[in-house]
């Protein structure tokens, strides 16, 4: 019986991994091939659930201040999981408009840390992908300050992308509201900050790569002591993914856009890395044609591209449940043919 393994990240606003993972493994059952269910994470929304442990709720200040309940776990080995995107996510500030992007700060990912070092844990992993902020990781430093924090256990900045501190403002504020005459004020406010963090901490944050992410979060922690990891490899690695591939005919992956971000290592690189040799159904709601040539040049297995159908944003997990069952059933046509 043919075995398939299900690593979908997220599809932003409509299907979480787990949903979508859900729909891969509902259609190949349909189709009587055997399946497992990995669902993935870049270090944005969705880090804490892919991960699991003992999730746990903290209130803390939002990106514009608003007191909001963060979820948070604890993993077996005391290893802590923050999820950058739950105290300061673009998904609590649905529409920015006015100053907002300048506003937006990762405080109460701060207050999330101090949570978790006092309840014990030995390590902090910190996924930084997903926020409405672009404050250099100010917030979070300062936060750790206010309460007298020193951060005493091993820290990891888990990124989605690996952009440069500096580069943060242009190459991600539009997404979080920043206009084109904001832009120069976050530039400015970047700058001084990797200056504070030198002459504070001694740290040259421009010089580290993946420090821009989550708005040049990464780089605060940085400034902290963390180390930088690729958010997608540390969730493959926590989840044991290439043991999960092992012996599999074909992995299901997919997000909701293929575009240049895709080639810097998020979910869906990661996962046709992991399983080069291994047939891939990338699924996706909209692709840039670059970036599906460069996934097909990267890899030795067989790859086919599926775009969800237009206007699927409402019913992802049943698009996604079709599309996949569509390809199953001419993968078993083929199959049965070639016998």
């Amino acid at each position: 019986m043919p075995r398939l393994v299900a690593a979908p990240d997220k599809f932003r606003g409509t299907a979480t991994a787990h949903e979508a993972a859900g729909a891969i493994v509902a259609a190949a059952t349909s189709r009587g091939w055997t399946s497992v269910a990995a669902p993935m994470s870049d270090g944005g929304e969705g880090f804490v659930e892919v991960l699991g442990g003992e999730v746990r709720t903290a209130v803390v200040a939002g990106p514009l201040g608003v007191r909001t309940g963060a979820r948070w776990s604890m993993r077996d080995d005391r290893t802590a999981i923050i999820e950058s995107a739950a105290a300061a996510g673009r998904a609590l500030l649905r529409s920015p408009v006015g100053d907002e992007a300048l506003i937006a700060s990762t405080f109460g990912v701060g207050e999330l840390i101090a949570i978790a070092q006092r309840a014990g844990a030995a390590r902090v992993v910190v996924g930084v992908g997903g926020t409405a902020t672009t404050d250099g990781g100010r917030g979070c430093v300062e936060a750790l300050a206010k309460q007298g924090v020193t951060i005493d256990v091993p820290l990891v900045a888990a990124c989605d992308v690996w952009v440069r501190f500096d580069e943060a403002p242009s190459r991600f504020g539009p997404q979080k509201g920043v206009t084109a005459a904001q832009l120069p004020m976050l530039e400015r406010r970047l700058a001084a900050a990797a200056e504070w963090y030198r002459d504070h901490f001694g740290v040259d944050v421009t010089r580290v790569a993946g420090a821009g992410a989550g708005g040049g979060l990464a780089g605060g922690l940085v400034a902290l002591g963390a180390t930088v990891v690729s958010g997608a490899s540390f969730v493959a690695d926590a989840i044991d993914l290439a043991g999960a591939l092992c012996g599999a005919d074909l992995v299901v992956t997919g997000e909701g856009a293929l575009d240049a971000g895709t080639l810097e290592g998020k979910v869906v690189r990661t996962v046709l890395d992991v399983g080069r040799s291994i047939a891939a159904l990338v699924l996706a709601g909209r692709v840039d044609d670059d970036a599906g040539r460069a996934l097909r040049g990267s890899r030795d297995g067989s790859l086919e591209i599926a775009v969800l159908p237009e206007g699927a944003g409402r019913h992802t997990s049943k698009a996604i449940q079709g599309v996949v069952a569509a390809h199953l059933e001419r993968h078993d046509q083929l199959s049965s043919a070639a016998r």
